[in-house]
């Protein structure tokens, strides 16, 4: 059993590392088994194929930013806040948690042309998450400067970010802003603090 379980950690890490490496078009029996150094076979024998992997993969990843680290404080300090405030804690620290995880823009870049068992399930994760956050935002407790959508706020924000942290994976500079350098991203996640302010 020992064995199995060390058979089976060496496997998801080198998908990992393969994935981090090489992207999502790269992954497949014979790289991930080459990478562990092991026989491919084990990865139908302990996981049934590399559909199965890659679902174990994706259930033991933290790829994306967790309830507390978006909150980056106690719930109840979060709750005083008012609505553009805790919009602009969570989606700073979406950003910056994105930009600190390889895996994650990996897979965000995928996703935009891939659907796959690894995207589906994180996307799954990422909309449960998306949720939860909903319930504690103080959306009733204000009324907004303008008429606005927040979910829509929301999608538009969340969505920039990944697109523009999977774009960083090729290019540095978008629309005149260097989006690999924190300089760049302090600047958009300043106007979206601007953003926020204004609307809410």
């Amino acid at each position: 059993m020992r064995s199995r379980k060390e058979t089976e950690d060496k496997l998801l890490n080198a998908a990992g590392r393969v994935l981090a490496r090489d992207g999502f078009i790269k992954l497949g029996v014979n790289a991930v088994a080459r990478e562990a150094g092991v026989d491919k076979v084990l990865i139908y024998r302990y996981f049934d194929g590399l559909d199965g992997l890659i679902k174990a993969y994706a259930r033991q990843g933290d790829f994306w930013p967790n309830f507390d680290e978006l909150m980056g404080e106690p719930m109840e300090q979060f709750r005083k806040r008012r609505l553009a405030d805790q919009m602009k804690i969570i989606m700073t620290n979406l950003t910056n948690g994105i930009r600190k995880r390889p895996l994650t823009i990996e897979i965000l870049a995928w996703e935009m042309v891939e659907r796959n068992e690894l995207t589906a399930y994180l996307e799954n994760v990422r909309e449960r998450g998306g949720h939860k956050l909903m319930t504690v935002l103080n959306m009733d407790t204000e009324e907004p400067a303008v008429s606005i959508d927040i979910a829509a706020l929301i999608a538009i924000t969340v969505s920039s970010i990944n697109y523009l942290t999977a774009r960083s994976r090729k290019i540095s500079i978008f629309n005149g802003i260097e989006i690999r350098e924190d300089e760049g991203w302090e600047r958009l996640t300043g106007t979206m603090a601007t953003i926020f302010d204004k609307c809410l």
